[in-house]
């Protein structure tokens, strides 16, 4: 009944890569670059989390409204 392991080491590998390009191209003096790269993470990051609250919602409808 736990969270799948795997959305939370891709939501994870996601975030380090994020930080990752974002510092280098900071660095870089391409600062819109690395917002947009920020913004983009954030943004497909949550659409992960919004699929799995999703199916937790679908699941808590099935149990209290005796759903198969």
């Amino acid at each position: 009944m736990g969270v799948d392991v795997n959305a939370i080491f891709q939501i994870a590998g996601i975030g380090i890569v994020v930080a990752f390009l974002h510092t280098i191209l900071d660095q870089m003096g391409k600062k819109e670059y690395a917002q947009w790269v920020t913004l983009l993470g954030f943004i497909y990051i949550l659409f992960m989390v919004a699929t799995i609250v999703d199916d937790l919602f679908k699941k808590i409808k099935a149990v209290f409204l005796f759903q198969g």
